[in-house]
Parts: C-alpha cells; sequence; structure tokens
C-alpha cells in the first residue's frame, strides 16, 4: 500500500496545473484522472492490479498552448521519472537514428538519477562526518600509540599526548564545521574518473543498448587512480562529499528502486506524433524513412514489453505514455489504427485568447512579468508593470499571432524580450542601482508598434 497523503487527489492536482498554466480545463482533468488511478491500480488489492492498464492521453493542439508544460508539470506533481522525446527524431529499425528503446532507456536515467538524489540526502549527515575526519587527520594526523618495551618505558607521557591531540583535534573538527578553515589548503587524494575512451568502430554495428552496456562494463572495469591535490578545505569538502556519499549508497538497492519506479509512475511524453502520421507531408525522418514504420516500433513499447537497460529489465506496461501534435496537415486518423487504439483518451487544447495571454503575464508562479522582474532586482533595480501596459502587450501578442504565424504562449516571449532588451542592456551602467522602471501602456506602443506593422516577422519567429 502507497501512503496516501504523498499523493494529491484529482481536484488538487488540477489546483497545482493552475499555479502555472492558464486555462485548458479538460487537458488538467483528463491528465489528473490518469494520474490518480496509477495510485488507485497500484492500492488495488486483489489480483487483477497488474491486468489494470494505464489510459494513455493524446493531446491535440497548437504549439505554445501547454502540451508541454502540462506533462512536465504532472511528472513534478507526482514525484515520477519523466522524459520528453519528439517523434521526428525517431527512425525506422535498419536506419541510422535513435530507435524508439532509447525513450525508455532516457527514462530509468531520471528514475535511477531521482533515487540516487533522494538515498544521497539520507547519507549526507554520515559522509559529512567522514569528510571531516579525512580533513581532520591532514590538518593533525592522530598520534599513534607506541607498543613493545618502548610504550613500557613512556607509559605516562603517551597517554598525555594522546589526550592533548585528541583535544585539539575536537577544537579544529568544530572550527571545520563552522566553515572557519574553508580558506587554508590541504592535501587530499581524491579518485580520477576513468575513461575507456570507447566509440562505435567500422560502420556501427552495435545497436545503443549494446553500446551503452559496453561501456558501462569497461569503465567498471577499470581501476580508478587516486590524484593528490592541494586545494582549499572549501573545495576539499564538496570533493569528497560527493565521493565519501557514493560510496555509503548501495547503488544494487537503487537500481532496484528506480526501476521500481520507472515501471509503475513514469511518464513519457512523445511530441510531434503528427509528424508520423500517414498524412503528413513534412517527414521527421527524411524522405526515406518509413513514418508508418516508425509508427509500428512504437506500438511495442506503448503495448507493453521488456526493454534492456544498463540497469535491468524494465517492462512498459505501466509507463504513461502522453502523445502530442498539432495536427495541421495530418489527423489523429492517420496514425495506424492499432497506435490510435493505445491513445484512447484524446484531448483538444483550446487556442489562447487575448484574456488567457493577460492571464499568462499575471497569474502563474513562473510568469514571464515575475521572471524579468526577479532578473532586474538582482541588479538592485525595480521593475513593475501597470495594468494597462499587461493589456496592451497580450493584445500584441494575440495579434501578431493572428497575422503571422500561430505560436501560442511562446509569442509573449518575444514581445517582452523586444520591450525589455534595452532596459536588460543599459543596466547596471546607464541604468545605476536603485533606479526603478515603470512600463506603462504607452512604453508598449512605443517600443512594440515596429512588431505589429511590419508582415515580414521571421526574425521575431520562435
Amino acid at each position: 500500500m502507497i501512503n496516501n497523503d504523498k499523493y494529491f487527489t484529482p481536484k488538487e492536482i488540477v489546483a497545482e496545473l493552475d499555479k502555472y498554466i492558464i486555462g485548458q480545463h479538460d487537458a488538467k482533468r483528463n491528465v489528473a484522472i490518469a494520474l490518480r488511478n496509477r495510485w488507485r491500480r497500484m492500492n488495488v488489492k486483489s489480483d487483477i492490479q497488474n491486468e489494470i492498464v494505464p489510459n494513455n492521453i493524446l493531446m491535440i493542439g497548437a504549439t505554445g498552448v501547454g502540451k508541454t508544460e502540462i506533462a512536465r508539470r504532472l511528472a513534478k506533481i507526482a514525484d515520477a521519472p519523466f522524459t520528453k522525446v519528439e517523434a521526428s527524431k525517431f527512425t525506422e529499425v535498419g536506419y541510422v537514428g535513435r530507435d524508439v528503446e532509447s525513450m525508455v532507456r532516457d527514462l530509468v536515467e531520471q528514475a535511477v538519477n531521482m533515487v540516487r538524489i533522494s538515498k544521497k540526502a539520507e547519507v549526507m549527515h554520515k559522509a559529512e562526518d567522514i569528510v571531516e575526519g579525512i580533513i581532520l587527520d591532514a590538518l593533525i594526523p592522530p598520534v599513534k600509540s607506541t607498543n613493545g618495551a618502548k610504550q613500557a618505558v613512556t607509559t605516562e607521557q603517551p597517554q598525555n599526548d594522546a589526550e592533548l591531540n585528541e583535544s585539539t583535534r575536537e577544537r579544529f573538527r568544530e572550527k571545520i564545521k563552522k566553515g572557519e578553515l574553508d580558506d587554508r589548503k590541504i592535501e587530499i587524494n581524491v579518485k580520477q574518473p576513468s575513461n575507456p575512451g570507447i566509440g562505435m568502430i567500422g560502420g556501427g554495428m552495435m545497436d545503443e543498448s549494446s553500446m551503452i552496456n559496453l561501456q558501462d562494463m569497461l569503465s567498471n572495469m577499470m581501476p580508478k587512480k587516486n590524484k593528490k591535490r592541494r586545494v582549499t578545505i572549501a573545495e576539499a569538502k564538496k570533493l569528497l562529499l560527493e565521493e565519501e556519499a557514493a560510496k555509503l549508497i548501495d547503488m544494487d538497492e537503487v537500481k532496484e528502486e528506480a526501476i521500481n519506479k520507472a515501471q509503475n509512475t513514469g511518464i513519457v511524453f512523445i511530441d510531434e506524433i503528427d509528424k508520423i502520421a500517414g498524412g503528413s507531408r513534412k517527414g521527421g525522418g527524411g524522405p526515406d524513412v518509413s513514418r508508418e514504420g516508425v509508427q509500428r516500433d512504437l506500438l511495442p513499447i506503448v503495448e507493453g514489453s521488456a526493454v534492456n537497460t544498463k540497469y535491468g529489465i524494465i517492462h512498459t506496461d505501466h509507463i504513461l505514455f502522453v502523445a502530442a501534435g498539432a495536427f495541421h496537415v495530418a489527423k489523429p486518423s492517420d496514425l495506424i489504427p492499432e497506435l490510435q487504439g493505445r491513445f484512447p483518451i484524446r484531448v483538444e487544447l483550446e487556442n489562447l485568447t487575448k484574456d488567457d495571454f493577460l492571464k499568462i503575464l499575471k497569474e502563474p508562479k513562473n510568469a514571464l512579468t515575475k521572471q524579468y522582474t526577479a532578473l532586474i532586482e538582482a541588479e538592485d533595480v525595480s521593475l513593475t508593470f501597470e495594468d494597462d501596459a499587461l493589456e496592451e502587450l497580450a493584445d500584441i501578442a494575440f495579434r501578431v499571432n493572428e497575422e503571422v504565424e500561430n505560436i501560442g504562449a511562446r509569442r509573449l516571449h518575444t514581445v517582452m524580450s523586444k520591450l525589455l532588451n534595452e532596459f536588460l542592456f543599459d543596466i547596471p551602467d546607464t541604468i545605476v542601482p536603485n533606479s526603478k522602471i515603470v512600463v506603462n501602456r504607452d512604453m508598449v506602443k512605443e517600443k512594440l508598434s515596429g512588431l505589429v506593422q511590419d508582415k515580414d516577422l521571421s526574425q521575431y519567429i520562435l
């Protein structure tokens, strides 16, 4: 059973997504249900648990309306391994290029990193104590006790020296903890990473999985050499802490937990899936590569299969796949029927309105206005936007999207950059610290008037 406190209800998931993404309520509801269903499956008490498969989602909508952001935020909410791939980068088996299994290997890498970071946090206090001991030994080596006749002759004195040494070491240990000795230099042994330097040989007949396993095996076989370095104690703490924490982590346990995490909570986001649909004319992998062939290669992964990775075999049956595409030329029905069947939940995302643009500038926790304000505040200059300025910015972004090419919310990056670049260049030379910049409607009109009038806006299209 899984602790319910760690998992959000569908309404809570939507509320979290609302903090970063404006609108698209239908899409948010569907991904929230899909995420909660994973918790429900893992808490099923009967033997039907393994038979419950996830309802993969196909998002249909123009670029910049929030498809990728929804999937990425969903993974963060779930604390789940997440990888994004572009379907147009895949090539059919037999051609040079990325094979579809690479997305599963990427997912496992993400899972391993997540688990390793978690385990590292658990052993950090112990690693810090070990590092302090190593630094202390370099500063004040411990007194070694003598033995035999010599020890019998000087019974009392060594004891006093040992006590004095230990007392001094404890004082210095406190100084190390407080960072009072961070600038002092010491000599430490640092392990040099091994580099097998193996590359593709000949015509590159080895597949990606075999190559990864070979490199990993050779890397483990080659001994890591110790190298003496003279560094400050502050640098020594950083170098040694990573090394000692790694020693305390059981990598076999990390691999096992990561495989389980990837299998049961992993999310794979397949973007530009419309580029491999039969009706597309843009061809993601070149004229000689069959788009239908890529779809057939994707099918067993999405249906559920065993993929070999350098950390072990991973089963993809319960990984959540979220695919997305604009489908301007192709239609979802242009995908092969078998692949369509593996994405039973279809969500059409709405184009952004002028009001949506205004909300995107004002409401999300990571709104562009807040990002630029924080950047400029780093130079001790304040930046504020009047409401009428934000309305004008939203109006300009919306009009440019209508007249040139609709790139959704990404258009706001264009207009904000055009608006503020002059200020960003002048700070701090011309616009000195403690200055105030107030952006109003007149300023927006003045700086962005040419953006709307110029019909050849190719330089501003992202």
